[in-house]
């Protein structure tokens, strides 16, 4: 195998007139649901998520209807012809800029290499939800572009950092959106050929990279790469997909949720007492509903703790850090899954059973509180963040963490780059 490290290529990105970046941007096509994203077309007919989230502008169809990724073609091919979005005309690298709650995160958009991803200079720590790769890849197939970053990460090393953090200011954005107050998102065009020559020369000394968000994206490039290479109808861009890459030092790293539909087998009380055969549980008091997550009671005590939501009240669940020296077994989501949703419930599918769903970390406890209230699902389990140096030391030991195990922020907006695959 031919020896080498990361590589990154500018390209020419298709973005938004910056009159209408404000309205084009959206968030992610995978933090929304299809009413949710329904809604926000309803208010904001330029909004992005026409292309990311076609489904939800087709509420009789099935989300995986050819019919949906015709539509976002459509609307991709219509917001180019209308003038609302455009291809530059030579490639560059892009600076995307976020400042959020006081603090500055900086990372560079570039294009990155299928081949680094297949050969591990490109390191994964999810394996992909068979439904969502299958979706993403279509959508990708279908608009022939890939309409969202995966965002990945670097152990800052020389002077990458400083060199990303000197380009804001290097002129004015050309696009800038306030997302809510003390949130602002800012991408600045770099296309003087010293910095990008300087750039990938250094990004050429960086062993590996890892995928902290939108290992679907990647994997779904990956696939369609493939696909056209081995139909001959592969271009130079097919092979790449966008990406935008922040120091790992900087991303912030929130638990991901799970909900259940149901208890299987065991009434509430019955539940709760077999995970008293395996846990220390007891009632919590008072939460704040918009907090993000819990501040465990037992908080430097060392025993490891999740939260459960079941029938309006919630629940500390601890226990001590297994023995075991293997970093993915002791995860607080393996043990979740191995004693609880596969040891109770027979959820042994993680990726594809339909019986458990997941919500982003950065969506307020108010909503877990809301879905199990509401009756679609039965019970909630909220978790703590894990430490971005445990995610890439499992990623360097080529190990592979459960499912929806991080939900990293940033969270960067759809709409505001594109890479085309032509």
């Amino acid at each position: 195998m031919e020896e080498r490290m990361v590589r990154i290529f500018p390209f020419a990105a298709v973005r938004p007139d910056p009159l209408f970046a404000a309205g084009i941007a959206s968030v992610p096509y995978d933090v929304v649901t299809a009413e949710e994203a329904r809604a926000s077309i309803g208010e904001n007919p330029q909004s992005f998520l026409r292309v990311s989230r076609a489904d939800a502008e087709l509420p009789d169809l099935r989300p995986d209807d050819p019919q949906v990724y015709e539509r976002a073609r459509s609307r991709f091919q219509e917001m180019l012809a209308g003038g609302l979005m455009q291809k530059d005309r030579s490639p560059g690298f892009y600076l995307y800029r976020v400042i959020q709650d006081g603090a500055k995160f900086h990372g560079l958009c570039c294009c990155l290499d299928v081949r680094d991803y297949e050969e591990g200079h490109i390191r994964k720590h999810e394996l992909t939800r068979y439904d969502k790769e299958a979706d993403r890849t279509r959508h990708i197939e279908t608009v022939n572009a890939h309409t969202g970053p995966v965002v990945l990460l670097y152990k800052d090393r020389d002077e990458i950092g400083a060199v990303i953090r000197s380009l804001d200011r290097s002129g004015t954005p050309i696009s800038e959106v306030c997302v809510a107050p003390g949130v602002v998102h800012q991408v600045f065009r770099v296309e003087d050929q010293e910095t990008v020559l300087k750039l990938s020369t250094l990004f050429a000394g960086v062993e590996r990279v890892y995928i902290a968000d939108g290992h679907h994206r990647a994997k779904s490039a990956a696939n369609v790469a493939a696909r056209r290479q081995a139909a001959g109808t592969a271009g130079a861009e097919t092979g790449r997909f966008m990406g935008v890459i922040f120091p790992a030092g900087e991303v912030k790293i929130h638990g991901y949720s799970r909900l259940v539909t149901d208890l299987g087998p065991y009434s509430s009380d019955e539940f709760i007492g077999e995970l008293q055969r395996i846990f220390s549980i007891r009632p919590h008091g008072p939460i704040d509903p918009e907090a993000f997550q819990i501040v465990p009671e037992d908080h430097g005590s060392g025993r490891r703790v999740f939260h459960m939501y079941l029938e309006a009240a919630w629940y500390e669940c601890s226990f001590p850090p297994p023995a075991s020296g293997d970093l993915i077994a002791s995860l607080d989501v393996s043990v979740l899954q191995s004693k609880v949703l596969s040891g109770l419930l027979g959820i042994s599918d993680p990726r594809g059973d339909p019986r458990l769903q997941y919500l982003g970390g950065a969506r307020p406890l108010s909503d877990l509180e809301a879905l199990v209230d509401g009756g679609k699902f039965r019970a909630a389990f909220a978790m703590q963040p894990v430490h971005v140096d445990t995610v890439t030391g499992i990623a360097d030991a080529g190990g592979i963490m459960p499912p929806k195990s991080t939900w990293f922020e940033p969270k960067l907006l759809s709409g505001l780059l594109v890479h085309t695959l032509d």
